[in-house]
């Protein structure tokens, strides 16, 4: 199949449920972060302004960290087929790829710390594209190891220089 017949589509499969409570990790800390620092100032000088400023970072944060990491799960999908690999990501902005497989350049894997706590990987495609390698975040790790194997099998029998 030509990259020319390939169109945009739904990839047929959710990243793992797991990955819920893997954003909400990440939208904790991330929210701690600016948080924290404004408890402590708030401790030394409690100027209503500060007060108000900690009330709002708590209620924005709670309400992304709520909101958040359920609807990138209802978003997020992928497949691998033998002509490309199909993502669609994000929650506000979202974004549909297509990564032909005479494109691929490598595939990677990548596990940070709370993703090996939690028993997932991140699975990156890089091609020869302008607009950046294609990420699958959230994939159980057996999941992705597969993914990996089967991309870098299905890319060497693909015939083209991956430019």
């Amino acid at each position: 199949m030509s990259t020319d017949q390939l169109s945009l589509r739904a990839p047929r499969h959710r990243v793992s449920r797991k990955s819920i409570t893997l954003w909400t990790l990440h939208a904790v800390i991330g929210w701690a972060v600016l948080l924290v620092p404004q408890l402590v100032v708030l401790v030394f000088s409690r100027t209503p302004w500060q007060l108000g400023l900690a009330v709002a970072t708590l209620a924005v944060g709670t309400a992304h960290t709520l909101v958040m990491p359920r609807w990138r799960y209802r978003v997020h999908r992928w497949e691998a087929t033998p002509d490309a690999v199909y993502t669609l990501a994000g929650w506000l902005n979202q974004e549909w790829r297509i990564a032909p497989v005479s494109r691929i350049q490598t595939v990677d894997t990548k596990r940070g710390p709370l993703q090996q706590l939690l028993g997932l990987s991140t699975v990156t495609v890089t091609t020869a594209s302008a607009a950046g390698p294609v990420h699958i975040e959230g994939l159980d790790h057996d999941d992705a190891v597969r993914l990996a194997d089967e991309l870098t099998t299905t890319t060497q029998a693909t015939p083209g220089d991956a430019t």
